[in-house]
């Protein structure tokens, strides 16, 4: 009787909220535009570095103003929209990175640059856990699927960002930053059409009603579970950032080719980035997002033990099937996540988006503290090891999903 009713209630939630792909893309161009002005932000390092005599550790504290202002305040946007949603946050969150894109094209001082860098995390914060929640109302069941097409907007964004601050920011300098307020203006507009759309449907997105879990897992089993879902963010998104915030650097330093052409090895990196997250959510639908999340994290570990061994080629080579592999993971970590704890899917996208930039954040403060001490290459071999962290994934119960 009780699988039953189960069966009949999904079933109605799926007639009731349908799969709508227009949706699903929209939000995920925001996401985009979204990270592809996050992503100006370390594509610009090494410029902020020479022009204003900046130390690696104070590169390290800049991603980290914006990483914390960016994870501090996801879950408790999260929450509250969990129990009051507000289609109005996404307009108003990009109205914020607005204002700080065109503030890191004026700035002179570092100061100014870490008030910048704080604000584009503010427009971060209050977008991931509702764009997260839109993502998954448009799913018609298919929440892998949405997830991912959602996280490889953002991928993307994170991937042309940096080819475009070389076009743009890098030959002419500083000023030209404010270019990138068109991106932001445009999301405006674009998550304002989102929001009505969202306001109109928001009778169908009940999420304490009927959301009831259904995996049979304890309490303690949930919380292990989550525990150890951090803890494999944490292994993945030190390791992240170590490319995103450092691999110019160490591209420049130990085989001594131009900026420009470094700016193009990270975006073959975050290119396959994009392309991991695409297929790890729908391979999740498919056989588990278990299995996703033990062979993302953990099937890494042989390459980038490798890389910091490796010449200019093969580092090409060996970073793009890192980037793959490790990307296919985020995408099932929330799903799987959001199926522990169901009715608080923007606390849970909430957490774990600012876990990933909250883990970044810190990661890129202390790697570079480490680059200082030791050097860049250091900090390579010293990373090379986290993905092996991915063995904990068995310590995560089996679910339907």
């Amino acid at each position: 009787m009780a699988a039953t009713s189960a069966s009949t209630a999904t079933s109605a939630t799926a007639q009731s909220s349908p799969l709508v792909m227009r949706i699903i893309g929209a939000v995920a161009l925001a996401h985009l535009i979204n990270d592809l002005i996050q992503s100006v932000l370390p594509s610009i390092y090494p410029m902020l570095k020479a022009n204003y005599g900046l130390t690696f550790t104070q590169v390290g504290l800049i991603t980290l103003t914006f990483q914390i202002t960016a994870s501090l305040l996801q879950p408790w946007v999260g929450y509250y929209t969990d129990r009051h949603p507000n289609p109005r946050v996404l307009p108003l969150g990009s109205i914020c990175t607005l204002i700080g894109i065109l503030m890191l094209s004026t700035v002179s001082s570092f100061p100014m640059i870490l008030l910048a860098s704080a604000l584009i995390g503010v427009g971060s914060s209050t977008f991931h856990p509702e764009a997260s929640r839109i993502a998954r109302l448009a799913s018609g069941g298919r929440y892998g699927l949405a997830q991912s097409t959602f996280q490889v907007g953002g991928n993307t964004g994170s991937a042309f960002g940096p080819l475009l601050a070389a076009a743009i920011i890098i030959p002419f300098g500083q000023g030209h930053v404010a270019y990138f307020g068109l991106f932001a203006l445009f999301s405006v507009g674009l998550l304002y059409a989102i929001s009505r759309w969202y306001t109109s449907h928001l009778s169908l997105f009940k999420l304490k009603a009927g959301h009831a879990a259904t995996h049979g897992l304890s309490k303690t089993r949930v919380i292990v579970a989550l525990s150890v879902l951090a803890f494999l963010v944490f292994s993945k998104f030190f390791y992240m950032t170590s490319i995103t915030s450092y691999f110019t650097f160490y591209l420049i330093e130990r085989f001594a080719i131009s900026v420009a052409s470094s700016q193009l090895h990270l975006f073959l990196f975050l290119g396959a980035v994009a392309a991991g997250t695409f297929f790890g959510g729908p391979i999740g639908d498919r056989i588990g997002r278990k299995a996703v999340i033990w062979f993302s994290i953990l099937g890494a570990a042989p390459f980038t033990l490798a890389l910091p061994y490796a010449d200019l080629f093969w580092t090409s080579v060996l970073s793009v099937i890192i980037g793959f592999i490790l990307a296919s993971a985020f995408s099932a970590i929330v799903v799987y996540a959001q199926e522990l704890v169901p009715g608080n899917v923007g606390m849970i996208a909430g957490i774990f988006f600012g876990l990933m930039f909250g883990f970044g954040g810190i990661g890129a403060a202390l790697l570079g503290h480490l680059a200082d001490l030791h050097g860049i290459v250091y900090v390579y071999t010293l990373c090379s090891f986290l993905p092996l962290l991915g063995i904990l994934a068995v310590l995560l119960p089996a679910t339907k999903g």
